[in-house]
């Protein structure tokens, strides 16, 4: 085999591993903020409690308690478990029971510390500007 051919292969060889490793190590590191949240189902595998995760599911009906101005309670569902969620702040728009949601905080004391919650509207969602040209 001629020397440059040889040198060529090695460094093709090389750059293969070193690109392999970069990507395993990425990967690894990702490998829990690669699901979006969490259902209610599989909260219990979560070992680390301290992290910041995402939980989503339907606001349960009959499951919304206001606390105070700007603190509610209300309890999250996938039909096979529930979660209670505290959240303090203004809340969203799209947000009402049989609604889904996605919120993102800690565990404390067994209940889910909400800091942002996400309202999902349905897949039949259009914007009012569209329906008005709909409706002429």
């Amino acid at each position: 085999m001629k020397k440059r051919t040889h040198t060529r292969l090695a460094s093709i060889v090389g750059l293969f591993i070193i690109a392999s490793i970069g990507l395993y190590f990425i990967l690894s590191n990702l490998e829990d903020n690669i699901v979006f949240f969490y259902p209610p189902s599989d909260i219990e595998k979560i070992t680390n409690a301290k992290t910041k995760i995402r939980v989503g599911g339907l606001v349960k009906e009959n499951s919304v308690v206001i606390l105070s101005a700007n603190k509610i309670r209300f309890t999250i569902t996938d039909y096979k478990n529930t979660l209670i969620i505290e959240y303090t702040g203004i809340l969203p728009a799209l947000f009402r029971e049989k609604q889904g949601i996605v919120a993102e905080g800690t565990f404390v004391n067994g209940v889910f510390e909400a800091k942002n919650l996400l309202a999902k509207h349905d897949e039949n969602y259009m914007p009012p500007e569209v329906v008005k040209t709909l409706v002429k």
